[in-house]
């Protein structure tokens, strides 16, 4: 169980609030979920003639200036790890802030900027102070920086995409983006390839993504599940994160409050931690 807090902590991060902003005149201002229907057409995966519809609709973020989440969190990892909760508070642009609990005490806190991400564990009194390469080890990808970060948070596509390199087709359940090319990504750290699959469905929201890396086992998929309109913007209640490569890990959340209001948070790591040195 060493330093799964600070893992989770980061993993929450980037999954936990998925926003979007939906046009009016689609609104049904009822939840979208995917169901399982055996009368559905055969998913024959159209070709879309109205492109720029779809990009507008999953590319432009929704406008907010905070929100604040609760959810309950469970990890399978193999090792035990109790239900959280957490309170995530975003400040679009800026920050993302959290709070983890397990039977009403604190346990984690953490915090992301453009700078970097840092947090800290009460269990084993150690922190981390990183830039964003730690999240992308956790994530066994090498692109998230606080841009594609706060894309995450918001719903958005936080990957490249572009009309030569994707195929965009219609299907039973909505719309799905597929690389057609390996997507190569170059970083200071290293030169991957990715095989990228996006769903969406009828109204636009993102139900799944699916990254593979060509040359290793690394997986990272994400669901998504539950969508409904909160002040405006939709959001999802469910959220799944899979993460696969030499082991497989597991994080469901069950969000469970939305709120909109400004929220004081404060972020400072107690005497005698130790600091977690990140390999």
């Amino acid at each position: 169980m060493k330093n799964w807090i600070p893992l989770l902590l980061f993993l929450l991060v980037l999954s936990s609030c998925k926003t979007r902003n939906i046009a009016k005149n689609n609104n049904t201002g009822k939840d979208s979920t995917v169901v399982e229907n055996n009368n559905n057409p055969k998913d024959v995966n159209e070709p879309v003639r109205d492109k720029f519809s779809f990009y507008e609709h999953v590319l432009i973020p929704p406008k907010f200036d905070q929100i604040k989440i609760n959810s309950k969190v469970n990890v399978e990892t193999g090792s035990f790890v109790p239900t959280l909760d957490a309170t995530i508070y975003i400040e679009n642009n800026k920050k993302v802030w959290m709070n983890l609990s397990a039977l009403f005490i604190n346990v984690a806190r953490g915090t992301a900027t453009p700078e970097g991400v840092k947090g800290f564990d009460r269990t084993s009194k150690s922190y981390i102070d990183s830039d964003f390469e730690y999240l992308n080890h956790l994530l066994n990808v090498n692109f998230i920086d606080y841009k594609s970060l706060e894309r995450i948070l918001l719903g958005r596509t936080f990957v490249k995409v572009s009309d030569s390199q994707f195929d965009l087709t219609k299907n039973a359940q909505g719309y799905k983006l597929v690389s057609s090319v390996n997507q190569k990504i170059v970083t200071d750290e290293k030169t991957r390839e990715y095989k990228i699959s996006l769903q969406y469905d009828e109204n636009y929201d993102l139900l799944s993504v699916h990254l593979k890396d060509v040359l290793s086992p690394d997986e990272l998929q994400i669901s998504y599940s539950n969508w409904a309109e909160y002040n405006e913007i939709r959001l999802p209640k469910n959220v799944k994160i899979i993460i696969k490569g030499t082991k497989t890990s597991q994080i469901l959340l069950e969000n469970t409050k939305f709120d909109f209001s400004k929220m004081e948070v404060a972020y400072s790591v107690p005497a005698n931690y130790k600091k977690i040195e990140i390999k």
